[in-house]
């Protein structure tokens, strides 16, 4: 468990108490994942993570050091799950569409995706973010492609990386669809026949 020093309640000089930086991290996360980026503010981010502004600035140098941050860990923690997910799938096919039905998370109500919040907000003006999420998309249009391509083994690797990039497409897209209020049932409707023509194409 990683920690970080705060000045915060210390009980003698040169001793501060530690904070764990996951937890921080994950509290931030979920800040800026309700408000957006530009409408957090430091004092949101310090109450939100139990430490001080000075220890904020020590440990993480600014506000946007700190999304950058959790966003890191949001990709990882996110593709780690979803790697775990389609594993436990016996059936290549069956692996894939738990991706994306995973990603859309139809259920997940109006907050959307935390990385495609974060590149709709930001993407165009933030090379940073832009990076972490052009590589998020591209292991996660390799975790499906790997799978189509189990399902059909004589497929064109460009037709499995394409077809790998419509699905993800399709289930970042229905993230957007949520936030704006559609019904699970619709967006389960969509994916369902967004992977159907998937596979009768492959």
């Amino acid at each position: 468990m990683s920690t970080l020093p705060t000045t915060a309640g210390r009980t003698a000089p040169g001793r501060p108490r530690e904070f764990d930086a996951d937890q921080a991290l994950d509290a931030a996360l979920a800040v800026f994942w309700a408000h957006g980026y530009a409408a957090t503010s430091l004092d949101d981010l310090t109450a939100a993570m139990g430490i001080s502004r000075s220890s904020l600035y020590a440990c993480f140098s600014s506000k946007h050091d700190i999304l950058i941050a959790a966003v890191r860990r949001y990709a990882d923690q996110s593709f780690e799950r979803l790697s775990a997910i389609a594993s436990r799938e016996t059936d290549p096919r069956q692996a894939a569409l738990a991706v994306i039905n995973t990603i859309a998370d139809a259920s997940g109500g109006g907050k959307g995706c935390f990385m495609v919040n974060c590149l709709t907000e930001l993407a165009p003006d933030d090379p940073d973010i832009l990076a972490l999420g052009q590589a998020q998309i591209d292991r996660l249009e390799k975790l499906i492609a790997q799978h189509l391509k189990r399902a059909n083994p004589n497929s064109a690797p460009s037709q499995t990386t394409n077809l790998a990039r419509a699905l993800l497409s399709t289930a970042f897209g229905a993230t957007l669809l949520r936030k704006s209020g559609l019904p699970p049932a619709k967006i389960n409707s969509m994916i369902a026949a967004a992977f159907a023509l998937a596979n009768d194409t492959s």
